[in-house]
């Protein structure tokens, strides 16, 4: 199975860095780059990185090899301060790429050093549930139902468990008028219900389908469409009344990109996710393209009349985190109450 196979190779590439990576390539390649990314994005990589590294052979004829690295978003983003040889970064969310920012080793205005606020694709936050939904989970209401066995990984350690307290918490405010005392105790009820909350996105989903857990997954699009693929008989994808705009970040790092020499094949690797090959790649892979045409002509894949709210919401993710997952702040008030 490839969740299995996924995991196998991750714990055999562990590095003494404390992540995890793999080469597209064979090791004898001109140049190489380094691209540490979030858990769910490894097969997006690995099909994207075969693209571009032979687009760039007819283009420049010259060999690149790009390395992966996957991990919980904020984990990997505090692996590169701490160290990690990142060229480029691959992050779940802006704020995850503005702590390497305040590291000093990325430049200020790096969101507007490529299209759509450096996010190449989007995705959103959907359920997924055990075939014939024998819970009957509809909407984030059920979560909170007495006897429903959440699963969801930990917005400490992952941008996609921020994307879901996000959205489960807009529903919330909605539901009850913004209410924030009803809106808190509705996400006391619905934490009460996680049974396992893994550092990323990928063991989080690992724990649901591989090894049985839960009830219900609060899951990445991309991560239930991927599962869909693999275990059609299986599982199901419920799409709540009102989600979220995950918009994942993409960044040169200045700092190590010019300490490698790889300034201008980072931008070209980065660029290059824009390009119709590579939102082709990108929607096959479950997420969704910036590109308008491409995406509406994934339309048969993708939920496009869900209600999304956006990280503009909670004013920004610099005041999202501040107020949502900062130490001592609303997640850590709720889940300690727990």
């Amino acid at each position: 199975m490839r969740l299995k196979k996924v995991v196998a190779t991750a714990l055999a590439l562990v590095m003494a860095a404390g992540i995890t990576a793999c080469g597209s390539g064979g090791g004898s390649a001109e140049l190489s780059i380094t691209n540490v990314s979030y858990d769910p994005t490894r097969e997006l990589y690995e099909e994207y990185n075969k693209a571009f590294e032979k687009y760039y052979k007819e283009k420049t004829g010259k060999d690149v090899e790009v390395i992966q690295s996957h991990g919980g978003s904020g984990k990997q983003a505090r692996s590169v301060v701490e160290g990690a040889d990142a060229d480029v970064v691959t992050l779940a969310l802006e704020h995850d790429i503005t702590l390497i920012e305040d590291a000093g080793m990325i430049k200020p205005g790096w969101i507007n050093e490529f299209d759509l606020d450096s996010s190449p694709y989007t995705s959103t936050i959907v359920f997924l549930v055990r075939k014939g939904n024998p819970k009957q989970i509809a909407d984030w209401n059920s979560l909170i139902t007495e006897g429903v066995d959440v699963i969801t990984p930990d917005p400490k350690s992952s941008g996609g468990a921020m994307w879901n307290f996000l959205a489960a918490w807009h529903y919330a405010m909605n539901k009850f008028s913004n209410d924030e005392v009803q809106s808190r105790d509705f996400m006391s009820k619905l934490y009460s219900n996680v049974s396992v909350m893994d550092s990323g996105a990928r063991g989080s989903t690992t724990t649901f389908v591989e090894n049985g857990q839960g009830d219900v997954l609060i899951a990445w699009e991309n991560e239930a469409i991927s599962t869909m693929k693999e275990y059609p008989d299986d599982f199901e994808i419920v799409t709540p009344s009102l989600s979220i705009l995950a918009q994942p970040s993409v960044a040169i790092v200045d700092e190590n990109a010019d300490k490698n020499g790889t300034q201008e094949l980072c931008k070209e690797y980065l660029q290059y996710l824009y390009s119709d090959e590579a939102q082709e790649i990108i929607a096959k892979n479950g997420y969704r393209p910036s590109n308008k045409d491409i995406l509406n002509k994934y339309s048969g894949t993708f939920d496009l009349n869900v209600t999304l709210c956006d990280i503009q919401d909670f004013g920004g993710w610099n005041k999202a985190y501040d107020d949502f997952f900062a130490d001592g702040k609303i997640f850590d008030e709720i889940y300690t109450a727990k």
